[in-house]
C-alpha cells in the first residue's frame, strides 16, 4: 500500500465478501454479511491509514434459512437489540510493499476488543467505469467467546457442535471518491 492514492476509498459491495468459518462437529460452516459499509482513508504516510467498517448482522447468510435464523436470535447475535457489527482502526503496520496488520476495535453486542487483521494490498489501477479501484484480502481468527457469544450443544465425550474459532475472511475492492 505504499504505493496507494492518498484520499478516501469507499467499499464497493457489489465486489466485496465480509465472510468466516467456524468448526461445526466435524466440517466447517461458512458465511457472509450482505449488507454492510465501509470506508478506507489512506494517508501520505500508509501507517496513518484507517479504516471503518458496519455490518448488518441481520444480512447473515450461510445457506440455510434455519440457522442464520438461529445466529440472529439471542443465543448468538441478537439483532433485534445488536443490529451492528462495527471495525475502527486503531493503528496500522507495514511488513512489506504488499502485506500489513491493521489493529482495530471489532464491536460486537456491545462489547469492544482489539484485533489484527493480516492484511495483503492486492493493488490499486483504473476501472471500466473511469474510477480508481484498491483490492486487499485480510484475515483474522478470534474467540467468539470473547464476544459473549456462547452457545453451544454438548456432545459425546466433552466435545462441543460449535467451535469456539471463528476465522473471519474479507476481499474487497474500494473504489476512490472525488
Amino acid at each position: 500500500m505504499s504505493n496507494i492514492t492518498a484520499g478516501t476509498w469507499v467499499l464497493d459491495p457489489t465486489h466485496t465478501e465480509i465472510g468466516f468459518s467456524v468448526r461445526h462437529i466435524m466440517s466447517k460452516v461458512r458465511g457472509k454479511f450482505e449488507t454492510f459499509e465501509g470506508t478506507l482513508v489512506t494517508a501520505e504516510d500508509i501507517t496513518a491509514s484507517t479504516v471503518s467498517v458496519s455490518v448488518d448482522l441481520s444480512s447473515i447468510n450461510t445457506g440455510t434459512a434455519d440457522r442464520d435464523n438461529h445466529l440472529r436470535s439471542g443465543d448468538f447475535f441478537n439483532v433485534e437489540t445488536h443490529p451492528t457489527m462495527t471495525f475502527s482502526t486503531t493503528a496500522v503496520a507495514q511488513n512489506s510493499d504488499t502485506d500489513f496488520v491493521v489493529t482495530g476495535d471489532l464491536t460486537i453486542k456491545d462489547v469492544t476488543k482489539s484485533i489484527d487483521l493480516a492484511v495483503e494490498f492486492l493493488g490499486e489501477g483504473a476501472d471500466p467505469w473511469g474510477g480508481t479501484r484498491v483490492g486487499v484480502e485480510a484475515s483474522a481468527v478470534i474467540s467468539r467467546k470473547d464476544w459473549g457469544i456462547d452457545f453451544n450443544i454438548p456432545l459425546e465425550g466433552d466435545k462441543v457442535m460449535i467451535g469456539d474459532k471463528i476465522t473471519i475472511t474479507i476481499n474487497a475492492e474500494a473504489v476512490l471518491q472525488a
